[in-house]
């Protein structure tokens, strides 16, 4: 499959910083990729490759996952915006049942299948927009890092928020970044997560895992 050749020339097989325990396909440099990515694909502009690094959000919830495992034990998980498959992973070690990863990406869901093989562990995946259907019923949806632009972040807090209403807990990953909507959540952990200089503003990024109140 091409885009699983794609990803073992461009990515290394790389233990987590924060979560050594789990191993990804990992860029080293971000703009290499970056414009690998685009000349693979044909275009120009494209987005970054989300799956190709270990963001801060996911991180920390993986981390907390793996620490808390109570929390995810025999439920049915849901993975929005999975990217590398981090917190997928980390949730199946903790002991869920089941998780669906959902990424719109079909590079992300390559990688998901080559990480979760990787870890021993199973993880489904959906290329589906789910943010535009009504929440299955999920004893949990995990989110790492979706909350950097105003819409998506809109889309996904009205996505989790009727899936709460339906007995959902939802956890979410976050440096508070720009539209992360702080006073819907209470901090339930706080970690300091190595990450890719040049994707962030510092070495060490200051990260929160959050449960919808």
């Amino acid at each position: 499959m091409r885009e699983v050749q794609f990803i073992q020339a461009n990515a290394r097989l790389l233990a987590v910083p924060l979560v050594p325990e789990v191993r990804l396909y990992l860029a080293e440099e971000s703009m290499p990729i970056w414009q690998k990515t685009e000349e693979e694909l044909g275009r120009m502009n494209v987005p970054p490759p989300y799956w190709a690094f270990a963001w801060a959000g996911g991180q920390a919830l993986a981390r907390y996952l793996l620490d808390h495992a109570s929390r995810m034990a025999e439920r049915t998980v849901l993975d929005l915006g999975a990217g590398s498959g981090l917190t997928s992973i980390a949730a199946m070690k903790a002991g869920a049942a089941s998780v669906l990863a959902a990424d719109i990406d079909r590079y992300a869901l390559v990688a998901i299948a080559l990480n979760a093989r990787a870890n021993d562990v199973t993880v489904a995946t959906t290329d589906a927009d789910l943010l535009a259907t009504a929440p299955g019923p999920f004893g949990a949806v995990l989110i790492g890092d979706m909350f950097y632009e105003r819409a998506l972040a809109e889309r996904v807090l009205a996505f989790v928020e009727v899936a709460h209403t339906q007995g959902t807990e939802v956890l979410v990953g976050d440096p508070r970044r720009s539209y992360f909507p702080r006073d819907r959540f209470r901090k339930v952990a706080e970690y300091s997560v190595p990450v890719t200089r040049d994707l962030e503003d510092m070495e060490i990024k200051h990260t929160a895992v959050w449960q919808l109140a």
